[in-house]
This record gives C-alpha cells, structure tokens and sequence, in this order.
C-alpha cells in the first residue's frame, strides 16, 4: 500500500504528538497495545456521536496505526483521488457481482500488511443491529478483528481483544458482545449492541458491509 497520513515521514511524528497532547488536553487515557499480526481488521465501537471519528482519528495517530478505510468508488474521483487515498481510503466497487466484501477480500489478498477499521453500526444513530459485512470480511480474509472502543464513562480509548472469526458467527458475536456491553459510548440510548443470529451462518460472502 502507498503512503497514507498515518505514516508519511514527518507528517507521522507531528501528528502523533499532537493526538498525545489532545488526549491528555480532553483528561482521555489509551489502554491496550496492538497487536503483532500484519493484518487485521478494526470494529470500532461504539458509534453514536459526531465526536467519534476526530476521537478515533486522535487514537489511531496515538497509536501509529496505519488504518485504512473503505468507500464507494465515486467519491474517489478528480480533485480528491489522491486526498482521500492519502487519508487512508480504499475505494470499492458496489456494482460487481461479488459486492462490497468480496471486493475488499481482494484488497486483503493483494497485501502483505493491511489494517481495515469499520464501525460496525455504519451510522452515529441508533439502528436495529450490526451491519455483517466487518465480519465477513475478516472470516473471508482470514484476517482476526481487533475491537477498539471509545469508553465516554471512564475516558478510555483503547484496544480490546483479538478475535479470530470461527465461521460460527453466532458464537463470535456473544464474545463480541460481551465485551462491548463494559463499554460506555457518549449517547448510550443510541447504541446498538452486536447482533446475535438464531442460527449460525454459512462460511458466505455479504454485500452488506
């Protein structure tokens, strides 16, 4: 992957240091370290705030991490290709036949180190549950998923466990779960814990990401 603004040399060590300062500004702590594996993908949660993403932006160059992000293809069009790349960005083609998932499955298989963040929710109001597509990404990819959370209560932002997706999406999402339900977001009546299916799915690619 090319340069993103997570690790362009001397851009990087500014904005580390800038996030170091906020964090300790805004009374905010980091917990956890990342982990050792070149590929992963990120569920950050939970989402039901505005102030989410520029936190999440603060965490991600507290902790180094050079993340990546997806997005549809026309938004990376003249004058902002190389804006939105450099921020981190992967655009993705809905239209082909293997959606969404398959696409970014791709994207996995073509390199070597890649860590993708999602926000599971997809959006800061509340929704019935999770989207699925974070999962399958991972299970397809044969990548793990790092839970990284916001904790508003305790002014912790952090990473949690590393999950390895079984294939039994049922069982995986309880353990998902009970680690987010510590979790204190800035909007609790608008959280949307994981979703727990009656029946464990199929080892199959979803257009829903």
């Amino acid at each position: 992957m090319r340069y993103t603004i997570f690790d362009t040399p001397l851009v990087s060590p500014i904005l580390y240091g800038f996030s170091m300062l906020v964090l300790k500004i805004l009374g905010w702590r980091k917990e956890g370290d990342l982990p050792n594996v070149p590929k992963y993908v990120i569920a950050f949660a939970y989402h039901t705030s505005n102030w989410d993403f520029p936190l999440g932006m603060v965490l991600a160059f507290a902790y180094r991490v050079n993340m990546h992000w997806i997005g549809k293809d026309s938004l990376f069009r003249w004058p902002f290709y190389s804006l939105f790349r450099w921020m981190g960005g992967i655009p993705v083609e809905r239209s082909k036949a293997h959606g969404v998932v398959g696409e970014v499955v791709r994207v996995f298989n073509e390199n070597e180190s890649l860590i993708l963040g999602i926000a599971p929710e997809g959006t800061r109001s509340k929704v019935r549950a999770w989207k699925k597509g974070f999962y399958y990404i991972a299970l397809n990819a044969k990548a793990p998923i790092l839970l990284v959370f916001l904790d508003y209560r305790r002014k912790v932002a952090g990473i949690g466990p590393l999950i390895t997706p079984s294939g039994d999406i049922e069982a995986d999402m309880e353990i998902i779960r009970d680690f987010f339900a510590n979790v204190t977001p800035r909007h609790p009546e608008r959280a949307t814990f994981p979703f727990v299916e009656t029946k464990p799915s199929k080892n199959t690619a979803s257009t829903d990401p």
